[in-house]
């Protein structure tokens, strides 16, 4: 017999059964493209609600939610715990890739004309999901393999015949990053005996000295840079990103590098607290190269995607170091700077895409949409509001984030990395600056004749919006992040007690399958 658990936990298997629901819908009517995209849609935009829901039930009440898979408690069976951090995290990726999906309802690539891109889209959202909310390190590693998996075949499908090539990239540069991310889980079994975050986090702290524990440290920490793409494992990431689909490429530069993000947050703060300061040393020390070295290659590229693939690279600096200082102020703004970099990075994208999409041969390449965006002016005021917010400049939420970061630098007296942020805050803008001077102020060349319809602005529209909103109304977003920021700091005892007692209450009633209570 299996012990019922309560309504309330189920509240965390929504997020991920519903992408699951809506892929076998979508393989089921994958000869109408038009209900693929609705019910992918409403599929992904149903999973974003009830992780609204979810965040709003563990930030009332304090609690995290966790729920033990069929009724196995941890750490034999599948948990998964929503808190404020995971909650954070999902109702962001969620919400951009509701965004994708409707961008894609709307492109005219062909390769989102065929039967399996709706389901390996909601896929990589599945793994995304799964990710951030299991309570297992193991179970990290399979949903992290589902978004490679999916990540992979929806690039090698790309109308880019760069797309293969750079698929088969990332597949082995992610094949690398899982080997090492499995050892590290080997190495942690090994010492403890668990994968259980909570199971895991409690044994480190009372036997912190296993010879083990340093290897599965900088093996964890190793995988999470590359999945995030942080130097010096980012030669993958602009190859890859600007060969995907674009509502792909908005998903993976926006969102799916944050998971390394949530990686770092999770080791810093639940899984090695107390040997966390060598981590955060290295976040710091390549968080400040990665973001001027990003800003340099956005400025110097020849294509639209990929400058602001390597943009994600230059930003992601910002919230390493923020992660890296590990005070209340700097993991608030590391929260903030990466729900609002992950709109306007989709959003950004998404205009890049829809640019390219007007060129006669679809195109992100600077020499081959100059002077394009005059027959989509609506876009180019977006870029403007968007690339604002990628520099960092008010009105727009990019300005929060950015303004969040440096108060928590100068609150420590870190002024060598704010020197590094100010110099690739500089950058962006020159970059930005040039995008929109070539693609919205250039005459289009003779002989070229732009497509009269190109892909659909309505998702980029969206989330422009909600930059300017977020940037005009920030107080919710900020105190969500100084609240989260306070639980990963404070709360990690009430995060383990609330899994460890979920797992002894079940197994006071659950008796093996097949025995009679």
């Amino acid at each position: 017999m299996m012990p019922e658990q309560t309504p309330i936990s189920h509240l965390v298997v929504l997020p991920v059964a519903l992408p699951l629901l809506g892929i076998a819908l979508t393989l089921l009517v994958r000869g109408n493209r038009r209900v693929q995209g609705l019910l992918a849609f409403g599929a992904m935009f149903g999973a974003f609600a009830t992780s609204c829901w979810l965040l709003a039930e563990v930030w009332i009440s304090g609690e995290p939610v966790v729920f033990h898979m069929g009724g196995f408690p941890g750490p034999f069976g599948i948990t998964l715990v929503g808190d404020l951090l995971s909650g954070v995290m999902v109702v962001m990726s969620q919400l951009v890739l509701a965004m994708g999906i409707l961008y894609g309802t709307g492109c005219r690539d062909k390769c989102a004309q065929y039967p399996t891109f709706y389901p390996l889209f909601l896929a990589l959202g599945l793994g995304l999901t799964g990710s951030m909310l299991t309570g297992d390190v193991f179970n990290l590693f399979v949903f992290a393999e589902l978004v490679v998996i999916a990540g992979t075949v929806l690039t090698a499908i790309s109308d880019d015949k760069k797309g293969t090539e750079a698929a088969y990239k990332y597949f082995y540069i992610s094949t690398f990053a899982a080997m090492v991310l499995l050892v590290s889980c080997g190495c942690l079994y090994a010492s403890y005996g668990t994968l259980n975050m909570a199971d895991l986090a409690e044994r480190i702290a009372q036997d912190p000295d296993r010879p083990l524990l340093p290897v599965a440290i900088v093996l964890f920490l190793v995988s999470m840079m590359v999945k995030s793409a942080v130097m010096p494992f980012h030669f993958w990431q602009p190859d890859f990103h600007t060969a995907a689909p674009t509502p792909v490429h908005a998903v993976l530069s926006s969102v799916v590098v944050k998971l390394g993000i949530y990686g770092f947050l999770r080791m810093t703060t639940l899984l090695f607290v107390h040997e966390a300061e060598t981590v955060q040393t290295s976040l710091v020390v390549l968080g400040a190269i990665g973001a001027v070295f990003g800003g340099l290659g956005a400025a110097g590229t020849y294509d639209a995607k990929r400058m602001l693939a390597y943009s994600t690279l230059g930003q992601l600096g910002f919230i390493v170091i923020a992660v890296g200082w590990n005070t209340p102020l700097s993991l608030a703004a590391a929260i903030i700077f990466a729900f609002n970099h992950s709109l306007i990075k989709a959003a950004m994208l998404m205009l890049a895409g829809a640019v390219g999409s007007r060129a006669p041969v679809k195109t992100a390449e600077f020499a081959r949409i100059v002077g394009l965006g005059r027959t989509v002016p609506v876009a180019g005021l977006l870029f403007v509001i968007g690339g604002m917010a990628l520099a960092g400049l008010p009105p727009t939420n990019g300005f929060i984030s950015k303004l969040a970061v440096f108060r928590s630098g100068l609150e420590i007296g870190e002024y060598a990395p704010l020197i590094f942020l100010a110099v690739a805050s500089l950058v962006s803008l020159i970059y930005v600056s040039r995008a929109f001077q070539l693609i919205w102020l250039r005459p289009i060349p003779e002989g070229v004749e732009p497509k009269k319809q190109g892909d659909l602005l309505i998702a980029p529209l969206v989330l422009v919006s909600l930059c300017l909103l977020l940037g005009l109304w920030a107080q919710p977003l900020v105190q969500l992040g100084h609240d989260t920021a306070t639980w990963m700091l404070e709360g990690r005892e009430e995060y383990i007690r609330a899994v460890l007692e979920a797992r002894d209450q079940l197994f006071e009633t659950w008796q093996p399958p097949g025995q009679e209570p």
